[in-house]
This record gives C-alpha cells, structure tokens and sequence, in this order.
C-alpha cells in the first residue's frame, strides 16, 4: 500500500522536528560548557584575589545589614505615623460630634424660644 500524501507530511515533519530538537540540545549542550567555564573563570579570579575577596563580602554584608536596619527604623516611624494620624482623626471625629449635638441643642432651643414667642 502506498503512503498517502498526509503521512508522507507528517513524515517530514518528524524529520525536520528531530533534526531541531538535534540542534536546540546542541546549543544547550554549548551554553551548558560556556556557563560551566564562567564559574570556573570566577572561581579562579576570587581565588587569586585571596583575602580581598573576602573583605569586600563582608563590607557588602554590612552595608546590606545597615540597609536592613534603616529599612526596621522606617518601619517604625510609619507605624507611628499611622497611629497618630489615627489618634487626630478620633479626636477630629469627637470634635464634630459635640458640634453636631451643640448646634442640634442651640436649634431646638431657638424653635422653643420661637414657639414661645408666637404664643404671646
């Protein structure tokens, strides 16, 4: 039986799909050895340097931990913040209170004095 035009397609396919998947593992294959040689360029570059090396990770490493500790200080500082802010809207909010209730009084008072003017 003779292999019908779809087959001989999809049989191409596969082919040309091999044949890229062949050199996509190339290139991984060659990334792979480039990167691995890098680390070991760097390897032997801080092995050369010896102890500067070293002392330049530790002056990072305070400078990362003063970082850290300004970041805890603002931390707080906003935490402050928020909690006085919160204070002044409460006593905003008790100050417009009396105020609603002090005109509330002031007007009924005036429609009493009102109405007790009228009845004369």
């Amino acid at each position: 039986m003779e292999a019908s035009s779809t087959d001989k397609r999809i049989d191409d396919l596969n082919i040309r799909m091999t044949e890229g998947f062949g050199r996509v593992h190339r290139e991984i294959d060659g990334l792979d050895a480039r990167i691995t040689e890098g680390f070991k360029r760097v390897d032997r570059e801080i092995a050369a340097l010896g102890g500067q090396t070293t002392e330049g990770f530790k002056r990072v490493d305070r400078e990362i931990d003063r970082v850290h500790e300004d970041i805890r200080e603002l931390r707080g500082d906003i935490k402050g913040l928020r909690t006085e802010t919160s204070e002044r809207f409460d006593a905003m909010h008790r100050t417009m209170m009396r105020g609603f209730f002090a005109l509330g009084g002031i007007t009924v008072t005036l429609f009493l004095a009102l109405a007790g003017l009228q009845g004369f």
